[in-house]
């Protein structure tokens, strides 16, 4: 029988299968951050919230998860597992948002943070080195040779502390998308060392810096 729990934790048990909390299940999906916190499955007057189908068909589109994997996690159908894989090659893996390079620059994907949200990711699955904020842009072109080859994965992780030497993605205010090592940041000012030598070094002002992210992982 349907009901209201079993919808909320059937939600909980997608999340956890791939390796996410509930806020970034619904960040992944497209949704506001807070769409699945526990606080919004009542109302203020104590009668159930149900989740929307829209929000519903948007969770498994972006984990990738089908139709009947959904419906037995809420009809607790066996074999249909609340928790993670017991398979341990599929532990160690997971799936991230995934973006080319060369529409990382067009508006839409990011937030100001440099967070992924919107539609237009696919998703990719990839070592566990991953958060569940983390996201995956491929290199397109030669002009990251010879460190990244067209068509690796780099494992991005906005957040995270940066320090000198740690290759970066960096996302000016006019759209354009880098990954480059940072030699030196200031309040004023951003340096950065070129992956490929026929590629000039680049210092760019602050202000003209929308956010700055490591590379944590690349496939290489």
């Amino acid at each position: 029988m349907l009901s209201h729990d079993r919808v909320w934790a059937a939600i909980d048990a997608l999340a956890k299968r791939y390796s996410l909390s509930a806020s970034g299940l619904a960040k992944r999906a497209g949704l506001d951050s807070t769409a699945f916190n526990k606080s919004k499955r009542l109302s203020s007057d104590g009668r159930p919230r149900w989740p929307s189908t829209e929000s519903l068909a948007k969770i498994i589109e972006a984990t990738g998860a089908s139709l009947d994997e959904f419906t037995g996690l809420i009809e607790g159908r066996p074999g249909i597992s609340n928790g993670a894989s017991t398979d341990a090659s599929v532990a160690r893996r997971r799936s991230v948002p995934l973006l080319g390079f060369a529409q990382a620059g067009a508006g839409g994907f990011f937030d100001d943070a440099g967070f992924p949200v919107g539609q237009g990711w696919d998703l990719v699955e990839l070592p566990a080195q991953s958060t569940e904020s983390s996201y995956a842009l491929q290199v397109q072109g030669d002009s990251m040779l010879p460190l990244y080859r067209n068509g690796d994965v780099l494992i991005v992780e906005p957040g995270a502390i940066i320090r000198k030497g740690d290759r970066v993605v960096v996302k000016t205010t006019g759209g354009e998308v880098m990954a480059k090592v940072l030699d030196r940041q200031t309040v004023k000012s951003i340096a950065l060392v070129s992956l490929n030598p026929d590629h000039p070094d680049r210092d760019i002002p602050m202000r003209d810096v929308e956010w700055v992210a490591r590379i944590v992982w690349a496939s290489q």
